[in-house]
């Protein structure tokens, strides 16, 4: 077996593993409830925030890969779930003490969006990786 086969198996090992895992483990609102109960309504509400946002880029990303035109867009994509989410995201984190305006949320939206796009791993080795 290559190296390159060895890390593949293992990787589809993890792989079961942590589906197991992220099936089994507590969501994390609950577990911050557990570990500070004080904290618990904020972090509810944190998450809720959080979950909106999200649900908002997917969705936007889906329209405009659906209609072929993903890249040079992301201003109108940032646009476009500001629309969707501005408004109830500055609530919930209002609710939560945290004084948010709209250059914070803008700043949320494109972490969620840089996580996003670490979470979507190449399907093929790189160049750079491939000589190496």
């Amino acid at each position: 077996m290559t190296f390159i086969g060895v890390l593949q198996a293992v990787g589809k090992e993890f792989e079961k593993g942590l589906a197991w895992a992220v099936e089994y483990a507590v969501p994390v609102e609950k577990l911050v409830a557990l570990i500070f109960p004080a904290a618990a309504p904020e972090a509810a509400t944190l998450a809720d925030a959080t979950t909106l946002i999200q649900n908002a880029v997917l969705l936007v990303e889906q329209k405009y890969a659906a209609s072929g035109v993903q890249s040079g867009t992301g201003a109108q994509k940032l646009a476009e779930v500001m629309t969707l989410t501005g408004n109830t995201v500055t609530t919930l984190l209002n609710q939560a003490g945290i004084a948010a305006n709209a250059s914070y949320i803008q700043s949320l939206i494109s972490a969620v969006v840089a996580i996003l796009n670490v979470q979507t791993m190449p399907s093929t080795p790189t160049t750079s990786a491939a000589s190496a």
